[in-house]
């Protein structure tokens, strides 16, 4: 059995020695000896902070508040990049970077278009449908863009940004009480049962007498053939769908849905222990809302650990396969890390040489590595590290120095960090599409994504002053589906 994480962040020195442990010994003494001092730490998370912040307040439109998907190329909205534009303009207010009024107007205006916005089951025309919102929108008018898909999982992350607006603002201001309303009025909206597997005659793919929640539908073909099962980022999917105070779903989602196979998922990866999903999102978003520390449901009891730990060594995994960096890619280090879903230089079925090995490259996929799948092209993400930042900041915070100072103002700008840098890319002839390809120093994304950016946004906070989390605790939602689901011990029995 492993103790349970309770206390906010590790000591960085003690943790720092902790986590060098499975490294491949050159590089222990490395990291162990190079931590940047705190204040330099600090000034760096401000600043990151601070531009992070910036992305979402001046790139989402104040009309309609439509967050883009990613920035600069201007091609559609992000339902869940909305849900972490509003979770960001709470952290502004919190930190001075607005006014808490100028917040509050842009969150009410925000939840007032979606509240409004059309739903109904036509191919066009609408934003979503039965409370559930498309995955992309139009800018020209907050519609479904193209053929895209009803999103459970992109419905729940603006959910997370709307019911952390809703216990943030929490003042007797009207606008912050017409936030509160609007949010709980979007939430009940949400037909949770109609979503769930083998109860509304949608029968699963994934597995037989499945009671899950389903992935997505469109009008034109009804449910998809994907469902939330395993271990994955679908979390707060089941905490909120549980929590519904008007369409819930009942446990048995969570018990023959989400964590009917989470022992087939649990594994060992650089001498770590954990239930394992190869990019590091699925390790971070639900994290984004809740506050895993301390608490557990009967998995994770019987484990004897919580989900903030396994997250924490889902992380330091990665780290250690940086270190060790088996697939000889450029710049790899115990500093010099991090996969998760991200662009990427170019998918092509050509095949060119890095240090003396073939290679072919991607561009958008779900990078990640565990002991069950390595996906890997040598692209780095920041927001593997930015978004892990409150697991192991021991670890998150010197490798996002190390990035910005490694790779500069080609990496690091005017909103923080571009989505990626592949050092290994320096074939620029081959005509990469999705940014910048040096023939030395090699490729970097020439876009932020939405969905990227919150995370380092809003995890840095939660390690800086534990805000979203606070917050959230307060939500009675949040406990709610918690507590049904099964979930005990920590801050729940404490009181929040």
């Amino acid at each position: 059995m492993y103790p349970i994480v309770r206390s906010a962040v590790p000591l960085l020195i003690a943790a720092a020695l902790a986590s060098c442990a499975s490294l491949p010994a050159a590089d222990v003494e490395t990291a162990a000896a190079s931590l940047p001092p705190r204040a330099e730490q600090d000034a760096f998370a401000e600043d990151l902070t601070r531009r992070t912040f910036r992305y979402f307040w001046e790139t989402t439109g104040t009309e309609r508040c439509l967050a883009p998907d990613r920035w600069p190329t201007r091609s559609f909205s992000s339902i869940a990049s909305t849900g972490f534009a509003l979770t960001a303009y709470g952290i502004g207010a919190e930190r001075g970077y607005v006014t808490r009024a100028a917040a509050a107007k842009r969150t009410r205006d925000c939840l007032d278009f979606y509240w409004n916005a059309p739903q109904g089951d036509a191919a066009a025309g609408e934003t979503g449908y039965r409370g559930f919102f498309y995955h992309f929108l139009k800018y020209e008018d907050g519609t479904r863009h193209a053929n895209t898909e009803l999103s459970t999982v992109d419905t729940t992350l603006f959910l997370g940004g709307a019911l952390f607006a809703q216990s943030y603002f929490d003042g007797d201001d009207p606008v912050e009480a017409e936030i509160r309303d609007l949010a709980e009025k979007i939430y009940r909206r949400v037909e949770w049962d109609w979503a769930q597997r083998n109860t509304t005659g949608t029968q699963a793919i994934n597995l037989a007498n499945s009671h899950g929640i389903a992935m997505g539908w469109k009008p034109e073909i009804g449910w998809e053939k994907s469902d939330w099962i395993g271990y994955n980022e679908g979390m707060l999917v089941y905490v909120l769908a549980l929590a519904s105070p008007t369409h819930p779903v009942g446990k048995d989602a969570w018990d023959k849905g989400w964590a009917a196979r989470l022992e087939e998922d649990w594994g060992t990866y650089y001498g770590y222990e954990h239930l394992q999903f190869e990019p590091l999102f699925g390790h971070q978003y639900s994290h984004v809302w809740i506050d895993f520390r301390g608490i557990q449901d009967d998995f994770m009891r019987a484990k004897g650990i919580d989900y903030f730990e396994n997250s924490r060594r889902a992380t330091l995994s990665q780290q250690a396969y940086g270190a060790d960096n088996p697939n000889a890619w450029k710049d790899y280090s115990a500093r010099i890390w991090g996969w998760t879903a991200s662009d990427g230089p170019k998918f092509s079925k050509d095949e060119y040489r890095v240090n003396g090995r073939k290679r072919t490259f991607m561009t958008y996929s779900a990078r990640g590595v565990s002991s069950m799948r390595v996906i890997d092209d040598g692209t780095i993400v920041p927001t593997a590290a930015g978004g892990s930042v409150p697991f192991a900041p021991e670890a998150t915070i010197p490798t996002l120095m190390a990035l910005k100072e490694k790779y500069g103002a080609r990496l690091y700008t005017e909103y923080g960090f571009k989505d990626a840098v592949n050092p290994s890319f320096t074939f620029s002839e081959a005509g990469s599409t999705t940014g910048r390809t040096d023939p030395v120093l090699g490729w970097v994304a020439g876009d932020y994504l939405g969905i990227d950016q919150g995370p380092i946004i809003a995890m840095m906070e939660n390690y800086r002053s534990g805000l979203v989390w606070r917050t959230m605790r307060k939500n009675p939602h949040i406990r709610r589906g918690l507590e049904r689901i099964g979930f005990t011990g920590g801050w729940l029995e404490a009181g929040g």
